[in-house]
């Protein structure tokens, strides 16, 4: 319970800074755009780098990452039926089908693994298959669809290569599948820099809720509405059935799966929402009320199964 409340603590507060920076004009005008900018461009790409480049690839092939492929997959996939049917375009459709499945394993999880989990390494299953399936993928996604159709072929081909966020994460897997040990002079500056990611990544979510309207006021009330409901109940629920219907998951393994599962939209996406410019309100309404509503259902989880 300690660690659900605390990790939950953690975020309210600096996302609270960062509304206050927004309220007071600390950053003038652009301070939103040039933290996001910094995190998707820079500390982002450090950060996956040295997450991974350290990373045991072997839980890549775990009954779990397996769990959290099938359930992520499967609120995705009802997500984008929806939004085929309902013609919600696809650079919105890709930013609502990430806020359905895709877990905040970083600057959550990490704390709730250790604090309910009693082991930070249980929730890297769940971040190496974002960092290096997922994310690569939708980003791809969101380039191709919002202007990289307008350049050469050979380029939109090489789209996977010539973003940030995906070579941060293939050159970190490259790193770790190599056995190679980054020197010191190196790793520690692209540590430090990655360090900025998280909190830039909440500080520009916090300036981004200046003015903004109450949450399913807006036009995007019903692609919230169903991303909250995928990523908070669907999901989680999902991953239950699965984990101890069909694997035989049972005691701290079911935990694990149901509770990194039940956790929040990251804050990230709405990094990635707001520098292709599409599908911001509905990134940020979706983390916003995940992220509130994820905080009884974590409890419950962490209850029950615990």
């Amino acid at each position: 319970m300690q660690g659900v409340l605390s990790g939950f603590a953690v975020i309210a507060v600096v996302i609270g800074v960062g509304y206050a920076i927004g309220r007071r004009g600390y950053l003038g005008g652009q301070g939103r755009e040039v933290l996001t900018k910094l995190a998707f461009h820079v500390a982002s790409p450090a950060l996956l780098f040295t997450t991974l480049a350290g990373a045991d690839l072997s839980v890549v092939f775990s009954t779990r990452l397996l769990v959290t492929a099938l359930g992520t997959a499967a609120v995705a996939g009802v997500f984008v039926a929806v939004g085929v049917v309902r013609r919600w375009g696809v650079g919105r459709t890709t930013i609502g089908a990430l806020c359905a499945g895709y877990v905040n394993s970083g600057n959550l999880g990490i704390p709730i693994a250790v604090y309910v989990l009693g082991d930070a390494s249980l929730v890297a299953p769940v971040l190496l298959f974002q960092l290096v399936g997922v994310t690569p993928i939708a980003v791809t996604i969101l380039d191709l669809t919002t202007g990289g159709s307008r350049r050469p072929l050979w380029q939109r081909l090489l789209t996977p290569l010539r973003n940030p966020i995906a070579l941060g994460s293939l050159a970190g897997v490259a790193v770790s599948a190599a056995g190679v040990r980054v020197p010191g002079p190196v790793m520690d500056p692209l540590t430090l820099i990655g360090n900025m990611s998280v909190p830039a990544v909440l500080l520009a979510f916090g300036i981004s809720l200046r003015g903004s309207t109450l949450p399913l006021r807006g036009g995007e009330r019903a692609p919230v509405l169903l991303a909250v409901a995928l990523k908070t109940v669907a999901q989680p629920l999902i991953a239950w059935a699965l984990a101890a219907g069909v694997f035989g998951l049972r005691g701290a393994a079911l935990l694990d799966v149901v509770v990194t599962s039940a956790l929040p939209a990251a804050q990230n996406l709405y990094t990635y929402a707001s520098t292709y410019r599409v599908g911001e309100v509905l990134a940020r309404e979706a983390i916003l009320l995940s992220t509130v509503v994820s905080v009884p259902g974590l409890v419950v989880v962490a209850a029950v199964l615990g």
